[in-house]
């Protein structure tokens, strides 16, 4: 069965050009890059259209994968991140929709707030961050990546995306901040 291999052994399979393996890719992977595309790009419409160009370029470059240099999930978010960063660049006034479609996966950022704020003061508090720390706060908290993986992903050391968390993490705090704090 399909769904008993690993990604690796998917993506070498993808490489002979095994469609079948392809759609188990897309099974596993679907979900989470779907929310990833989601939540960069504010939109629900360019978010499926961004995940599809994802595994479309998956198939078209299969042969540019190594095997060992990055994990699958790593690697086909930074194909992702890639795509949304182009749709951003076209376009930055089609942020509309909410970020924070998942509660449980925005808790560690509410948490380390330490203020309730709704949905939507959260998703313009971040579409106001520079996409940068944007995309360091949306993989390392609503993805669940390690600052490691994060950093492959953007293309950026791991010091580099550290700065640009606790950057995006002060940023956030200001403009989530109750307005009784901001008058005092």
């Amino acid at each position: 069965m399909l769904n008993d291999l690993t990604d690796e052994e998917l993506m070498l399979r993808i490489q002979k050009g095994d469609q079948k393996a392809c759609e188990e890719l897309v099974n596993q992977h679907l979900l989470p890059l779907s929310r990833f595309a989601m939540r960069m790009l504010g939109s629900m419409a360019e978010a499926e259209d961004a995940t599809q160009e994802t595994f479309l370029k998956v198939w078209s470059s299969a042969h540019q994968w190594k095997s060992g240099k990055a994990k699958i999930s790593t690697w086909l978010h930074t194909i992702a991140h890639n795509i949304c960063i182009d749709y951003l660049r076209k376009d930055k006034s089609h942020l509309q929709e909410t970020l924070t479609d998942d509660h449980h996966s925005s808790s560690h950022l509410e948490d380390d707030m330490h203020a309730t704020v709704t949905a939507s003061q959260i998703f313009n508090a971040m579409s106001a961050l520079p996409e940068s720390q944007r995309t360091a706060i949306i993989l390392c908290y609503y993805q669940g990546f390690s600052n490691r993986d994060a950093a492959q992903v953007t293309g950026v050391s791991v010091q580099a995306l550290e700065s640009l968390l606790a950057r995006g993490r002060r940023a956030l705090k200001k403009a989530l901040r109750p307005e009784r704090e901001v008058s005092n």
